[in-house]
């Protein structure tokens, strides 16, 4: 497997390397609650000595509804997040949608997202595997729902035949199981490591419920949150090489996915337990 690096931050993901932690919220409402998640998480990973990376959405353009909250948009967020990273000293990780927002996120997030309903769109895949390789990132792809783990090697390959170096870390978040559900297969993570890639898990997302809100009648997206940490344990003891997973200080009352978040205050004794699984797996 491919060990891939951020050079700048001192990140190494891989074969043999520390749990890296994708962590943070699910979309940006503020730069207060932006900079204090941060500072929050940056501390604690420091503590445990885990790797972070800071995670926040500037625009949710796959909301269930059109009237759901999305984020303050490419400009307003990518500015925000410029503030995080400065202020707070952290890496950024964030996500885009189309092809005209790749050159201005790659050159600000260290690592750059493709959401999992976008992974098979070519053009959009190759352009931000360009842009980030040649800002110095590496590209986190989420696995569609719809894919079988042994199919993301078209991913692998596309992106191999834009540019000339690894950049590339897979992400586990589910698979449809008929309506409103989604499953983990965690043999899917052994799956994809042996296309040579780091694998990390989205817990949080692998617990929604597809339009299966019952307080919105199906125009939101529903959640099992006590499931994530159940996901996050089983995967890194089937040898995921990263977590991702996103917090609030008061989950019920996150603009989007509320749901399926994590309370930020019980980030420390989650983490605390993954960084043992990881240990425990990697001692076997």
């Amino acid at each position: 497997m491919a060990v891939l690096k951020l050079d700048r931050w001192n990140i190494a993901i891989g074969d043999g390397q520390p749990l890296v932690v994708i962590a943070g919220l699910n979309v940006l409402e503020d730069l207060d609650l932006a900079l204090s998640t941060a500072r929050h998480l940056k501390a604690l990973c420091a503590d445990l000595d885990l790797p972070f990376v800071f995670k926040a959405s500037f625009d949710k353009a796959n909301r269930s509804s059109i009237k759901s909250y999305r984020g303050p948009g490419l400009d307003a967020g990518l500015a925000m997040l410029a503030e995080v990273k400065a202020r707070v000293d952290v890496p950024i990780a964030t996500d885009l949608h189309e092809i005209d927002q790749v050159r201005a996120v790659a050159a600000l997030a260290d690592l750059v997202q493709i959401p999992a309903f976008l992974c098979r769109q070519t053009d959009l895949v190759t352009a931000a595997a360009q842009a980030t390789a040649a800002a110095g990132g590496l590209l986190h792809v989420k696995k569609g729902q719809f894919l079988a783990p042994w199919d993301t090697r078209n991913i692998r390959d596309k992106i191999r035949e834009a540019v000339d170096r690894d950049i590339l870390i897979l992400c586990e978040r589910g698979a449809s199981f008929g309506y409103n559900n989604l499953v983990v297969d965690m043999l899917a993570i052994p799956e994809m490591q042996q296309l040579g890639v780091p694998v990390t898990i989205d817990a949080t997302h692998a617990v929604q419920l597809p339009g299966g809100d019952p307080r919105s009648n199906g125009a939101s997206t529903g959640g099992r949150r006590d499931g994530v940490p159940i996901i996050a344990k089983a995967a890194v003891a089937s040898g995921a090489d990263g977590v991702f997973l996103e917090f609030h200080p008061e989950p019920d009352k996150a603009l989007c996915d509320a749901l399926s978040c994590l309370p930020l205050d019980g980030a420390r004794a989650l983490l605390t337990t993954l960084k043992a699984v990881h240990a425990a797996v990697r001692a076997a």
